[in-house]
Order: C-alpha cells, then sequence, then structure tokens
C-alpha cells in the first residue's frame, strides 16, 4: 500500500511519523554506544582480575609444578582472553552499529528535509491560487451587483418622465460599463477556476503522491538499516561465541587436569628428604646398682645380677632396643650426666642448625656447597643429576664447537682465500681449555652422584630392617647397614661390655631449608600439546603453527604468555601459550 494513496490528506502524520523514526535510529545509536563502554569496561574490570590473581614468577617457584595450581592459571588465562572476546565485541559495536547507523541517520534526516520542504512549496502554491480563485470570485460577485444594479437605475430613470434624455443615456451607459465589467470579471473567475482546479489535481493526484511515496521509501530504507542494525548486534556476539565456548572448553579442560595424586608425587619429589627416620631414645637403668627386692613389678635387673639376654629384654623391658646394650652404670649419677651431656650436646646440635637457618634466611638463604651438601640426601641426589646433566650437555656442545672449528680450520688450510687457519688457534685453544674443564667437572660430579646415591640407598636399606634410633653426638661410629639386629641373645651378652654401641642413623643434621636456584632447561621434551588457533610466527624467535597441530613442549610458560615447542617435522621456537591445549609429562 502506497502513502501517496491511501494517505493523501495526512501530511501532518507523515511527518510525526518520519521525525519519529529517526528519533528511534538515534536512540538505538545511543543504547549500542553505551553498551561498548559497558563491555570495555567488563573487559578492563576482567583483564585487572586476571592481572591481581596471576601468580608473579619469582626465582623459586615450586607452587607451578603442582597441576592445581597449572589448572588455576590456565583458567586464568582463559578468563582473560574471554576480556579480549569482550573487547572485540565492543570494537565491532563501535564500528559497524554507532558510527555508520550516525552517518545513516544524518544522511536520512537531511533527505527527509528535503522531501518535506517541497511538500511545503507545493502547499504553498495551490494555497496562493485557492487565494487568486476567492479574489477573482469575490471581484465576479461584487462586479455582477453592480451591474445588476446599474441595470435597475438606468429602467428607473427610463420609465420616470421628469428624468432627462441624458440623464436615462447616461444611466443606461453606466449599466452597460458595469454588464461588461462583470463579464470580463467572470470570464477571468472562469480561468482561475480551471488553473485552480489543474494544480489541485496536480498538487493531489501527482506532487504530493510522489513526494509521499519518496517519504515512503526513505522510512522503508531507514526501517531496514535499523533492522540490521538490531541484527549486527547479535552478529558481534555470534562471531565471538566460538572463541567463547573455547575459553571455556579451556576452562573445563583445566578442572579436569586437576590430578591428586600426581600433586602428591610432586610434593614428594620437591621435599624428600632421603633421611632415615630417628630411632627411639635409649632407656638409661639407674636401678641396677641398687639391692632391690625383686618383684613383678619392676623393671631391675635379673635375679642372677647378669646381663638379660634379648628374649628376656624383650619381656621386661618396654623401651627395647636393636643395638647392643651398654654396660649400666655404676654411678646413677654419672649416669644421669651422661644423660644432660648428650642432650645438652644434641640441644646445642639442633640450636646451632636453626640458628644457621634463621641465618641463612635473613641473608638471603643458606650457604651452598659445590656437591649440594647443605640439601638432604634426596635433594642433594636430584640437584647433582641436573648439574650432571647439565654439564653434560655443555661437554658435548664444547665438543661439537670444537669439531666445527677444526672442520673450518682445514677448509681454511684448503682455500685460503676464505680465511686464515691461524685467526681460529685461540678459540680452538679456548674450547680445548673448557673441554678439560667440563669433563673434571662431569668427573667430580658423578663422583659426588654415586656417594649421594648410595648414602639414599643405605637409608632406605636401613628403614624396614630396623627400628630408626636418633643420632649420637659426634662422637659415634659410623652407621651399620646391617642394623645391628641379627646377632644373638648370647653375643649380645657376651660384648656388651667390650664394643661400644653401633649407631645407626647418618650424622648429617636436618636442615628444613632447601635451594631451589638450580633449573635447567631439558634435552628432551617435557610434554606435548595441541594448537587451538592458527598462529602466524613472523616475528624473530616465533614458529607457526596450524589449528590442531600436535607439538612437542621443550620449555614451559615463564610468565611472559609464550612456550617453546617443537614441531614433529622439525624446528623450534615460541608461540602463545593461550593458543595451546598443554600436557605435561
Amino acid at each position: 500500500m502506497d502513502w501517496g494513496t491511501e494517505l493523501w490528506d495526512q501530511f501532518e502524520v507523515l511527518e510525526r511519523h518520519t521525525q519519529w523514526g529517526l528519533d528511534l535510529l538515534d536512540r538505538y545509536v545511543k543504547f549500542v554506544k553505551e553498551r561498548t563502554e559497558v563491555e570495555l569496561a567488563y573487559a578492563k574490570q576482567l583483564r585487572g582480575l586476571v592481572k591481581k590473581y596471576l601468580p608473579k614468577r619469582p626465582c623459586k617457584d615450586t607452587e607451578s609444578k603442582f597441576s592445581q595450581q597449572q589448572s588455576f592459571v590456565k583458567i586464568l588465562q582463559e578468563v582473560n582472553d574471554f576480556a579480549g572476546q569482550r573487547e572485540l565485541v565492543a570494537e565491532n559495536l563501535g564500528v559497524r552499529v554507532c558510527l555508520e547507523l550516525a552517518k545513516y541517520s544524518q544522511e536520512m534526516k537531511q533527505e527527509r528535509k528535503m522531501h518535506f520542504q517541497e511538500g511545503r512549496r507545493a502547499q504553498q502554491q495551490l494555497e496562493n491560487g485557492f487565494k487568486q480563485l476567492e479574489n477573482s470570485k469575490r471581484k465576479f460577485e461584487r462586479d455582477c451587483r453592480e451591474a445588476e444594479k446599474a441595470a435597475q437605475t438606468a429602467e428607473r430613470l427610463d420609465q420616470d418622465i421628469n428624468t432627462t434624455k441624458a440623464d436615462v443615456e447616461k444611466a443606461k451607459q453606466q449599466a452597460h460599463f458595469r454588464s461588461h465589467m462583470a463579464e470580463e470579471s467572470k470570464n477571468e473567475y472562469a480561468s482561475q477556476l480551471q488553473s485552480f482546479n489543474r494544480d489541485q489535481a496536480h498538487f493531489y493526484f501527482s506532487q504530493m503522491p510522489q513526494i509521499f511515496d519518496k517519504l515512503q521509501d526513505m522510512d522503508e530504507r531507514r526501517t531496514t538499516q535499523l533492522g540490521l542494525g538490531f541484527g549486527l548486534l547479535s552478529q558481534a556476539e555470534l562471531q565471538v561465541v566460538p572463541i567463547i565456548a573455547k575459553c571455556l572448553e579451556g576452562m573445563k579442560t583445566a578442572s579436569e587436569a586437576v590430578d591428586a595424586k600426581n600433586d602428591s608425587r610432586v610434593l614428594v619429589e620437591l621435599h624428600k628428604s632421603g633421611f632415615a627416620r630417628p630411632g627411639d631414645l635409649e632407656f638409661e637403668d639407674f636401678s641396677q646398682p641398687m639391692n632391690r627386692v625383686p618383684s613383678d613389678s619392676s623393671l631391675g635387673a635379673p635375679l642372677d645380677g647378669r646381663t638379660p639376654g634379648r628374649a628376656a629384654r624383650a619381656k621386661l623391658w618396654p623401651f627395647g632396643k636393636k643395638n647392643k646394650p651398654r654396660p649400666p652404670s655404676p654411678r646413677p649419677m654419672a649416669a644421669a650426666e651422661s644423660l644432660r651431656s648428650r642432650l645438652s650436646a644434641a640441644s646445642v646440635c639442633l640450636s646451632l642448625s636453626v640458628s644457621l637457618s634463621l641465618r641463612g634466611l635473613r641473608a638471603g638463604g643458606t650457604v651452598v656447597s659445590e656437591d649440594f651438601g647443605h640439601l638432604p640426601p634426596e635433594q642433594q641426589r636430584k640437584r647433582l643429576r641436573q648439574q650432571l646433566d647439565h654439564k653434560s650437555r655443555e661437554l658435548r656442545k664444547e665438543e661439537e664447537q670444537r669439531e666445527a672449528l677444526k672442520k673450518m680450520k682445514d677448509v681454511y688450510e684448503k682455500t685460503p682465500q676464505m680465511g686464515d687457519p691461524a685467526s681460529l688457534e685461540p678459540r680452538i685453544a679456548e674450547t680445548l681449555q673448557n673441554i678439560e674443564r667440563l669433563k673434571l667437572e662431569v668427573q667430580k660430579n658423578e663422583a659426588w652422584l654415586a656417594e649421594a646415591e648410595s648414602r639414599v640407598l643405605n637409608n632406605r636399606g636401613d628403614a624396614p630392617a630396623r627400628q630408626p634410633r636418633p643420632p649420637d653426638p659426634p662422637s659415634t661410629a659410623p652407621p651399620d647397614s646391617s642394623g645391628g639386629s641379627s646377632a644373638s641373645g648370647s653375643q649380645d651378652n657376651k660384648e656388651s661390655s667390650e664394643e661400644p654401641p653401633s649407631e645407626d642413623a647418618p650424622d648429617t643434621p636436618i636442615y628444613t631449608e632447601f635451594d631451589e636456584d638450580f633449573e635447567e632447561e631439558p634435552a628432551s621434551p617435557i610434554g606435548h600439546c595441541v594448537a587451538i588457533y592458527h598462529f602466524e610466527g613472523s616475528s624473530e624467535g616465533t614458529i607457526s603453527m596450524a589449528e590442531g597441530e600436535d607439538l612437542n613442549i621443550m620449555e614451559e610458560d615463564k610468565g611472559d604468555g609464550w612456550t617453546r615447542v617443537r614441531r614433529k617435522q622439525g624446528g623450534e621456537g615460541y608461540v602463545p601459550t593461550s593458543y595451546l591445549r598443554v600436557t605435561l609429562n
């Protein structure tokens, strides 16, 4: 249905309607603009939240080895990617909706103004024609009345016998003149009426319908554009839905990657000391030299005064020990003094150990020895292995460099134009010195590692075979690998007064502080990953990858958002961590 046909007399209604449509377009543009501000504020708050909870990467970072911490960091990275998608939505809405619709609204306003100016001019012309028609109509009416009045006057004078002939002639001439003027007014009125009817027909059947149709076309185009703007609001969301779904899927994968058993194993590997458990304190019997009446409730000596056998002690003594018993002290005071001295020595050692640890903390760490002897056995073995691997890789690198220099020297000797062979001698000598130094360091670390491993194995072998006991003061003997538990009771009785008691635990003090400074890059892959998105490695140090490609992880993300990977077909480089689905070994 056309506005020009159906709404030919609703000029003011169309004017109000088109103005309302443009106002609605402006309101939608304003709404989308405020929506973009909300999206940007939301993304900014999300990024601030991620930055607040993203762990800082200190030099000692053992927490990052736990799956729960890795999952939490992965969730934070996915939330950060989610914030980026909200920023993308805001950018698309701002460019494709706000700017384009605002520009289109201005064009519509100019077009509407032009159409209504044209309509008002046509209305003004029609009104002017109607005024001219009314004027000619009133003039014709006035002339007709005057002509009729002049004719009546001439007829009355003609019948009056007292009127002169000249007056009658004059009256007739006046009546004829008035009649002629009325006839001319009639012709002019008829002409104006025809012209007005023609203009009015053109106005209502041609001119205004065309203007109304143009307004209708303009309004329909505005409505269509507004509908497209409504669609852009949802389209901007739909464009990021796949990536947001991947972010949510990454969060779900991170939550499923939490492995309690693995975290427990990691904690054990990080903090396992390798020390043997301390044994029971030995019982000091002060009732042996006293002549007491034996009773069933007594813990005292046997009836014959001899040292009881192992079977008897297993029955009577609540504090049994596996080592050979010491001979009873002849004086209770001396035994008490001995016990006090031992406790005092152990207290001094413990106090010294705690003091050194606290002083090391205040000084920024413990005193690090070259063989990592300041660490517990397990940690020492772990660090020595890492250091040995590091030195071995350096040795191989130096040997490869020496071979390459020798080959280059041979090429220079055969082709002097390419370079001077003598210029390579200092570098070859330097690599040779480095190789000798590294070989010595490798041998030294191998010896330390063998010693540490034997120490750990001894501690592990002692644990199930004997009851542990604490180390004695510094005058103790070396640990007995057999634990002293296989000797018979008679041998214990014979040798109890001759042999000093054996000690089972090593005299190495237990330290409560580990050194986490030594971290080494693994030579083999530490895990694998799948590329979630395509990445074009255009900058130096990066590598390209396709979506869905399997890659080997050579180095974890150090907190800068990049992970070093190796492609199956060869080539290493860095790629964004947020583009990967990571699985560590």
